[in-house]
């Protein structure tokens, strides 16, 4: 309970009782964020539902407003970062982790941040016929990522990359696996993580050669995305 309550402090705004943290314990919330992810998703498609009631546009900007305002914006600056540093870096890796590493926010972070607000103002005016309810499984199979991500690739400085890398165990990963291709029995479209979730850590490997905490966050919100873009292709079907 400890570690929910710790991996809910830091993933939402939601005002959570302040525990007693032991060595490790921050770390080990890793293994409660897609339980996280499944109160974000929960609060947005509420917002969603409400919205709905007076015009279907209001419902999707309502629901993305909540989205914001519940996480904080904080995968949003994560990818912002990722964003001004791929565009800056130019191939050099030091020079990337410092721009990441700058508080302002640059034209390439700009950019970013409007076609994944666009992207996701578009894609849940369109999930709407086929439930706000799938929000929940959206988010949690999104929050699974960085499970993932830490097991599998080097952390490339101080900070949450580097705090989670070990904490994940084997079958902490194998169990939410589990969960998520059960999940895809009643909701395929969720299976798209499958390829989603290793596809953006084969690139993050490639591209910076490890992953950081701004890497996390920017692979929730891009998972977000295409799990939504799934909801809404299979929805067309």
């Amino acid at each position: 309970m400890r570690r929910l309550l710790l991996a809910l402090g830091f993933l939402t705004r939601l005002p959570v009782p302040s525990v007693r943290a032991e060595a490790g314990d921050f770390a080990a919330a890793i293994r409660y964020y897609p339980l996280a992810g499944a109160v974000v998703g929960a609060v947005v498609a509420a917002a969603g539902w409400t919205g709905a009631f007076v015009d279907p546009w209001i419902a999707a900007l309502v629901a993305l407003m909540a989205w914001c305002w519940i996480t904080g914006a904080l995968h949003l600056d994560g990818l912002a970062d990722l964003a001004d540093g791929l565009g800056a870096a130019h191939g050099d890796r030091s020079r990337l982790l410092a721009v990441m590493a700058d508080p302002h926010i640059g034209s390439f972070g700009v950019v970013a941040l409007v076609l994944q607000l666009l992207a996701k103002l578009l894609l849940l005016h369109a999930v709407a016929p086929v439930g706000w309810w799938t929000l929940v499984p959206v988010a949690m199979a999104a929050r699974a990522g960085p499970l993932a991500w830490a097991r599998w690739l080097p952390p490339l400085k101080p900070g949450l990359g580097a705090s989670v890398a070990g904490a994940v165990r084997r079958h902490d990963l194998a169990g939410w696996g589990a969960l998520l291709l059960g999940a895809g029995v009643f909701l395929p479209p969720l299976l798209a993580a499958v390829p989603l979730i290793p596809a953006y850590a084969l690139w993050l490997k490639r591209r910076i050669g490890g992953v950081t905490g701004d890497a996390h966050g920017a692979g929730i919100e891009l998972v977000e995305t295409g799990l939504l873009l799934a909801l809404v292709a299979a929805g067309g079907r």
